[in-house]
């Protein structure tokens, strides 16, 4: 979120970055909003003092011996300023209340860096790693792969929960169980995260926390229990980011890091159809999210470190990527730099994001509430970094289609073998030692 004085003093230039995300920014109900509330808060403060003036006249008047009656409409007066003092107080929170809802739905600014564009099209390319695996024969797809060695059930799936869910048995309930305590262990061994269990179940205040209420009420998942309200989860970043909602962190504290393997849940209302064959979009999948909270001066550093710990999971497993900088009008609400990570699978003949790794600045923190206190005391918002440190499901695709072999067999990324067990899986399922 913005704060209103500094959006407003930005003026044009404000005006021009949004619209460089396709936002058309109207400055003049944010700047009405502001100066109503601020006369309300002012007026506010003159009556106030007004009162106490008036009743510390009435103290004297009463031990001066005053007449009664000069007395009693001092006493009036005192009631009526009082009475206008309450007024003018709610006066100023409904407009203080008006002026939260209205910046709320207002996106992060992008940063310069942030190539123009409003697509998928518009990405810059950063680079490219690994060479696409030359395939032999017919290349198969991760559902065909996946039903043909028994390990993926889209059938049982739909039956149990709809379209957009997967079963994954045997083998591939393994595999994705390795994939994700592979890289647990890489960002808590090698790049010094702190791993978390934390709540999939949030209230509506942590989600406006991070950005994703108000606006994106439609693409989350709602549960009630008697008047108690909560959201399921599209990602890590919500609880972990929220786990510092309205405190004061030490700078020298800083950068914190941390990370969660959770289950995720999208409605993936704005899909319009994509993707709806396989794991590449389900409602449910599950994801090691990384979350960094720095101050607002180091946030681009820590931007391009959490990128590099993103792309060390694909290096592991030895998956050819490419890494792109998002255009303005292609970034996530709350941020103001992203890089994606795209993975390549081979059936598309394309690379596929894999990984969003986002600096969000200070946006995030001061809906949250989130500051920094520096070594001369003063206080100032964080920043706030996420990325995915990847997705589950899309990683399993990922190998499998790369490592697919022309009898029909897959092979395991060494670095996955210690954690399965087996090296490779069989045309028809069974495990290679």
């Amino acid at each position: 979120m913005h704060d209103a004085r500094e959006l407003i003093s930005l003026g044009d230039a404000a005006v021009a970055a949004l619209a460089r995300r396709g936002y058309t920014l109207d400055p003049g109900p944010v700047a009405e909003l502001l100066s109503a509330r601020n006369a309300a808060i002012r007026t506010g403060d003159e009556m106030r003092a007004e009162s106490k003036r008036i009743a510390g006249e009435v103290g004297k008047a009463a031990k001066s011996g005053a007449d009664r009656d000069a007395v009693e409409a001092l006493k009036e007066q005192a009631r009526t300023l009082k009475d206008r003092v309450r007024e003018t107080e709610e006066e100023a929170d409904r407009l203080s209340a008006e002026l939260h809802e209205l910046m709320l739905g207002i996106p992060n600014l992008p940063s310069p860096d942030a190539p123009d564009g409003l697509s998928e099209d518009d990405a810059v390319e950063v680079r490219r790693v690994g060479t696409p695996p030359p395939l032999e024969g017919e290349v198969r797809d991760h559902v065909d792969l996946g039903e043909a060695l028994g390990i993926l059930d889209f059938g049982r799936a739909t039956k149990l929960s709809g379209p957009r869910f997967a079963v994954a048995r045997g083998a591939g309930a393994a595999l994705e169980r390795a994939i994700a305590t592979l890289f647990l262990d890489l960002h808590t061994r090698r790049h010094g995260y702190t791993e978390f269990s934390v709540p999939t179940l949030v209230t509506r205040e942590t989600m406006t926390g991070t950005g994703q209420l108000p606006k994106f009420e439609a693409d989350l998942f709602a549960t009630a229990a008697g008047d108690r309200e909560l959201f399921l989860i599209p990602t890590a970043e919500v609880p972990l980011t929220n786990l510092h909602a309205n405190e004061i962190l030490d700078a020298s504290a800083l950068p914190l890091a941390y990370t969660a393997h959770t289950p995720c849940y999208r409605s993936e209302a704005g899909s319009y159809g994509r993707d709806t064959r396989g794991i590449l979009r389900l409602h449910q999948f599950s994801k090691v999210e990384l979350v960094r909270i720095s101050t607002a001066e180091t946030s681009n550093a820590e931007l391009e470190l959490m990128v590099s710990h993103a792309e060390a999971c694909l290096a592991e497993l030895e998956l050819p990527y490419r890494v792109v900088r998002l255009a303005a009008g292609d970034m996530g609400f709350s941020a103001q730099l992203t890089y994606d990570l795209e993975v390549w699978l081979p059936s598309q003949d394309r690379y596929r994001e894999i990984s969003s790794c986002s600096d969000c600045g200070t946006f995030q923190a001061r809906r949250a509430g989130i500051r920094v206190r520096g070594a001369d005391n003063s206080r100032q918002p964080a920043a706030t970094l996420n990325g995915s440190g990847l997705p589950i499901g899309r990683t399993l695709a990922a190998i499998l289609e790369n490592y697919q072999q022309p009898d029909g067999s897959v092979e395991m990324p060494k670095a996955l073998v210690p954690y399965l067990g087996f090296s490779a899986l069989a045309a028809d399922g069974s495990l290679v030692s």
